[in-house]
Parts: C-alpha cells; structure tokens; sequence
C-alpha cells in the first residue's frame, strides 16, 4: 500500500469526501444491487460512488487504486455477462449516472458530445427537432442503457443496419485512467483542435471501446450526427423454415436495404406475444399515431394496426421484420420494392408490418422484457457471424439443444431465437433461454410497477439455473470452435481463450501500460 492509501476501512470515508455522503452508498441493498447483473446476482460492492463530472470520477478511481481495491465502472446495469460483477471483495463500484449531461450539439460541425452515464433515450430526446441523429442512435434497453455502456460493451440495433455498432458512431473519448489521468482521443487530442474527427495517429478511440471497462472509466464521449431521414418504409414477413428466413435476412443485409432488419423464431415470437398487454398495445398505437406527421396519416395509421390487432401471428412462422428509411418518398419506396422482391426469392409472405412501425415508434420502451410472460427469468446468448456461416451457426445450436432436450423438458427451460442484421457484412444469432426462478433486485426495480404487480413469478429454481448456466456455457464454446465473436464480451465469452496468442499478448501489455496495479475492473476480458 502506498503511503497516502487509506487503509480499506477508511477508504469510504475517503470516497465520500469526493462526492459527498449522499452520493457514497454502503447499505447492503445498494451494495448487493448495484453489483448485480441481469443474470449473476454475486459478491456484493464494498460501496457504490456516484460522481457527477470528470474531475470526481478521476479522484474517485485514484483514491480507490492507490487503496488497492478493484474500481469498476456501471451503466445502465443492462449487462448479462458478468461485466460490472465484482470479481472479488472489497471492489468499489462507480454509478454513472450523475454524469448524465448532453455537453454539445454542435450542428455546424456536425458531432455531439455527452457525458458517458447519459442514456440513449435522453441522447436521441436531446437531437428531436434539430433534424438531427446519431448514425446508430441505441439500443432496444436505451431507457436505462447508458451511452458509456454502449461503448465498453458495444451495442446494436437503432441503425445498425446501415451503419454498424454503437462504436461505429463514436469520434472521441475522454478517458479515466487508473492514475487519475484523463486522456482524450481523436482529433481532441489535438492542442488546439476540437473532438470533430476521430483518426489523428493511431485509433485510440478504437482500443478503449469494446473493453467492457477493463482499460478504463469513459467520462464523455463525442459521436458523429447526420441528418435524419423522414422517409420510411415498413415491411414484414413470414418464412416457413428457418433456412428460408436467415437466407433472406442476408440478402436484405448484404444489400444494405434497411435500416434495421430483425426476426423471430417461432417461441421467442410467442413469448412476446404473451407478453405484452392490450393496453401496451394502446400506448404503443399513440406512439405511431404521433410519428405519422399529419392528422389523417395519424388516423389512417392507427385504424390499420387496431384492425390487424394480434390475429395475423397466428400462422407466423419465423418473422422478419424491415424498417427503411430515406432522404425521399420515392428512395423508400424503391428499397421497399426490392426487399418485396428478397421475401417472394425466399418463398416469404408478406404480413401486416404492425410490429416494425410500433418498435419504431417507440423506440425506447420500458425494458419488461427482462422477464418471461408469467415473470420466468430471461438470458440471451449471441454470436456474430459472417453471412457465409449463418446458417451452419443455427443448425449447430439446434444440435446442441437437442443434447440437453430432456434436461431442458425436466426444467421447463423454453429457447427461442432473436435474429439480427448489422451493416452489409454481420448477422447476429441470439438464442434466448426462459426458465422458471425467483427474480432479483435488479428485476424488481427496473420493470414498470403495474407490469411487475401482474406476474406470477417463481421460487428459486437452483437446478434449473445450474442447467441454463452448463447449456449456456457450451454454447459459449461452441461459438469459440465455430469463429463467432461477440458484443459486451465482460467476463462471460471466451475472450482470451479464442484470441490469437500474439493478440493476447498485446492486450497484457496494454492492459499493463493503462492499469499496472490491475484494479481496473478485475477479470473483464480475461484479464487479471
């Protein structure tokens, strides 16, 4: 321990001169749910901080290294692979949620800067009315899901079809080193220059993203804007066989025809179907009929979804679902006419696009999905694929559910699949597992109140997690043998295992370099 360290029992005493008492949380119930994800429930945090700009967070992480305490950095608390989950005792959990500000809208320049604990949906309120938005503007979870979060753990779906992941949108960092230092990137490095453009020497933007916040604590971030683009087109289909479905979805994404290009298989299309309320359905409709930029659009769309309904999935198969966008009414329309053209090649029929338009209208709902329709607990998995090896990825992960049916028939364990596009060159595989157990903190104070009242929920169900927990870890390394790589790695994916040796090697040192004591987030990625 260095001499100005205070020793561990004094350590909160120290943090909170930082940020104040009031935002220095010790109780066990902060302690316990702010160190817990959406799947692993751990160690609890020795304290919880909570700073409001750069400078605390910087004194904070200082303070807390030089102690010699794990120091890791939380979001939106939206992570299910063990990212923010202590890894030992004694860590220090810094809540960015203070830091929550919208810095810069710079329209002339064309960037906007934020404070890393800003969500997606304030970000994306922040830009309504200027006719701007972020290439990628979020993700489904952007209620809670924080900008910071998005960029350690990289995110998709909001754009992700034309323009990649979350950090495909970022031009600029400042950064919290374990020192205290801050360091900037991009052309905000610069002396004299402003965070514009993201390449001056080498990506440093690019190596502490995607880290899941083992390198450091993002404090404010710098994304490009372009001009939004009023002209939209909904489609939906059905496909009969899973084959059929993914080959289209690759045409659709190899083409760059939409914006966002989704499905389901048949049970995970159930499941939301169950789900979801009528009286969800008419606050979803008020949503649309807002977007719908007139009056008599307003009307004519909220008489077509309310006359759909529900019935139409019925006989759904595997549904795809479009969402287009333009400069112009007649570029929307001529996307729309080749995606037709996608769907009929793979033998698709089309369907009512209730479930494209209404997402898009409401594109940050509240997060209730975080739990089965009658309160069963919820974790997905995924892998991201090259379009080439798509199909052999599904039918791989079929097998292996078929190994473990009987288990999984014992348990009551249900899969479904969430399938995804992101750009011409990625397809996103997301099985998703349902089981009967009791809920946690994290469950209980993300859900909306009246949704939560209505679920029957489930006791502890140890036998049933321990087996998601073996068929999810299979699959983990049934994804490593079959080239995937993935989002939000944490400490869940096969990180080091899968990486080439001189990659890793590389990751050490810099790892080394930024963090030598190694508290920054023990055991993210792999690392020590």
């Amino acid at each position: 321990m260095t001499a100005h360290a205070p020793p561990e029992s004094e350590l909160p005493n120290a943090l909170a001169t930082i940020v104040g008492p009031q935002f220095l949380l010790t109780d066990a119930q902060s302690c316990s749910f702010y160190a817990q994800d959406v799947f692993t429930k751990d160690l609890p945090a020795l304290a919880v901080a909570q700073p409001a700009d750069t400078g605390e967070l910087a004194a904070l992480v200082k303070t807390t290294v030089a102690a010699g305490h794990a120091v890791i950095p939380r979001g939106g608390g939206m992570s299910y692979t063990s990212g923010y989950v202590p890894a030992g005792a004694g860590a220090v959990i810094i809540d960015m949620s203070r830091m929550d500000r919208v810095v810069e809208i710079n329209a002339e320049d064309m960037y906007v800067t934020v404070e890393c604990g800003c969500t997606w949906k304030a970000l994306h309120e922040a830009l309504q009315g200027t006719g701007l938005r972020t290439p990628y503007w979020g993700t489904l979870s952007g209620s809670k899901a924080t900008v910071g979060g998005g960029l350690s753990q990289n995110s998709v779906f909001w754009g992700s079809g034309q323009y990649g992941s979350a950090v495909d949108s970022v031009i600029g960092l400042e950064v919290v080193l374990a020192d205290g230092s801050i360091v900037k990137t991009g052309s905000g490095a610069q002396r004299n220059s402003t965070p514009f453009f993201r390449h001056f020497g080498p990506d440093l933007t690019g190596l502490f993203t995607c880290d899941t916040g083992a390198l450091g604590f993002k404090a404010v971030a710098t994304l490009r804007l372009i001009p939004e683009l009023p002209a939209r087109r909904f489609l939906a289909f059905d496909f009969k066989t899973a084959a059929d479905a993914l080959a289209a979805m690759s045409a659709v994404g190899r083409r760059g025809l939409a914006m966002e290009c989704f499905g389901f298989d048949p049970f995970l299309q159930a499941q939301r179907m169950k789900r979801e309320s009528l009286a969800k359905d008419v606050k979803a409709l008020a949503g649309v009929m807002k977007s719908a930029g007139s009056v008599l659009g307003a009307l004519k769309e909220g008489a077509r979804i309310a006359a759909a309904g529900r019935g139409y999935m019925d006989d759904v198969d595997y549904s795809v679902q479009i969402i287009i966008e333009e400069r112009n009414e007649a570029a929307a329309a001529a996307l729309a006419a080749e995606v037709r053209v996608v769907g009929e090649q793979f033998n698709g029929r089309e369907i009512e696009n209730s479930i494209p338009k209404i997402t898009r209208a409401n594109p940050f709902g509240p997060v209730n999905n975080m739990l089965g329709p009658q309160g069963e607990r919820w974790v997905p998995i995924h892998g991201l694929f090259p379009h080439s090896k798509i199909r052999a990825a599904y039918e791989a992960v079929e097998a292996l559910f078929a190994r473990h049916r009987a288990a999984m028939d014992s348990y009551d364990i249900g899969v479904g699949y969430l399938f995804a596009t992101v750009s011409t060159n990625c397809f996103v595989l997301e099985p998703v597992f349902f089981w009967p157990d009791a809920m946690t903190e994290i469950h209980q104070r993300s859900l909306e109140p009246d949704h939560l009242a209505r679920l029957q929920g489930f006791p502890e169900h140890l036998e049933a997690r321990a087996a998601v927990t073996k068929i999810r870890d299979e699959m983990t390394a049934l994804f490593t043998e079959l080239g995937a790589v993935h989002l939000q790695i944490g400490k869940h994916y096969q990180y080091r295992e899968g990486i080439r040796p001189e990659n890793w090697q590389l990751i050490q040192a810099i790892k080394a370099a930024v963090d030598p004591r190694g508290c920054i987030n023990p055991q993210s990625l792999g690392l020590e």
